[in-house]
């Protein structure tokens, strides 16, 4: 990323779902999250959750990332209009990759990528997550699982379907599989906490 680059608001990008979820779960990052120290976000996306949790988080430092060049742009823009101090520039990240740009962290926050990755995805997320956080630190995954013995909601599956359809690697992962793999890497499963429009917040923490 080039310091003295300029962006637009073209490049700017929004999802709708933010402006549904961002205040939901930054009632649980309030709760969860240390209050200072450096936070890393994986797959950041378009940004707006960036800018939301940092702006609401003053005492945290947010440190968005995301392996898509374009995602980059618009986390940047988004960063630049907002300006706020404790929010870094985004970096880029493949959680697949063994290397990462961040060598330690306070916390990790995922949102929204576990369904629309291969599994290759998550057992990097906690692998990466693992190396970088001290006992006790949390990591943060929000979005739609599948649990053993709880009904799908019809949304759910509709969606499941049309994520495979794209791409047979993708879909929602059951959150047994998730826990167990988090505890091969040193996480206990501390909450799963139900959110809006049957998606999941999931905190974790580091043995």
């Amino acid at each position: 990323m080039i310091a003295n680059e300029s962006w637009s608001g073209e490049d700017r990008r929004a999802s709708p779902s933010v402006a549904r979820n961002r205040e939901p779960i930054l009632d649980v990052l309030r709760r969860v999250l240390p209050p200072r120290g450096l936070v890393l976000e994986i797959a950041a996306g378009t940004g707006e959750h960036a800018v939301h949790f940092a702006g609401a988080l003053p005492g945290l430092d947010w440190q968005p990332t995301d392996p898509d060049a374009m995602s980059r742009r618009s986390i940047a823009a988004w960063r630049a209009e907002a300006g706020l101090p404790n929010l870094r520039e985004p970096l880029p990240l493949d959680v697949i990759a063994a290397d990462w740009p961040v060598g330690a962290a306070d916390a990790v926050v995922c949102i929204n990528m576990i369904h629309i990755s291969p599994w290759a995805a998550t057992e990097g997320l906690m692998a990466g997550a693992a190396a970088r956080l001290s006992p006790g630190a949390p990591l943060f995954v929000y979005g739609p699982f599948r649990r053993e013995g709880v009904p799908i909601a019809p949304s759910n599956e509709a969606f499941d379907a049309s994520l495979r359809e794209r791409n047979p690697a993708w879909g929602l992962r059951d959150l047994e599989a998730v826990q167990a793999l988090a505890a091969g890497q040193g996480f206990d499963l501390a909450e799963v906490i139900e959110m809006p429009a049957s998606n999941l917040s999931l905190v974790f923490c580091r043995r």
